[in-house]
């Protein structure tokens, strides 16, 4: 199995359970792997066979952008399911982090595991 990654990628949304936290945009940064065949892209030197990173990152940037949840938890799961779904992706890992949500910390947040690897 070969896996396509993005590393990295922040998106501003609505995040958080307090009420200050319901009226301002925040950070999150996304480390995402996927499932994918790169054997018939590479050999084709196809861009239409492979993932591409750049749609997918627009996504998720649309995504963050309309989303409005109180838990990390429930953006990752959310995410995740809108990914597999539009991209036909059958396993994908996602890194979630908020940063300074914890002050003595450089960040918090979770990692899932969606699908079969």
């Amino acid at each position: 199995m070969d896996i396509v990654f993005i590393e990295g990628l922040e998106v501003d949304t609505v995040i958080g359970a307090y009420d200050w936290e319901r009226d301002i945009r925040q950070c999150l940064s996304l480390d995402l792997r996927f499932a994918w065949g790169n054997r018939a892209p590479a050999a084709q030197d196809d861009l239409d066979k492979a993932l591409d990173y750049a749609q997918v990152s627009q996504r998720i940037q649309a995504f963050a952008g309309a989303s409005r949840f109180h838990l990390v938890e429930t953006f990752a799961e959310r995410l995740a399911s809108t990914l597999m779904d539009d991209y036909g992706i059958t396993w994908l890992w996602l890194k979630v982090t908020k940063p300074g949500a914890v002050p003595a910390a450089r960040g918090v947040g979770v990692e899932i595991e969606r699908g079969c690897r």
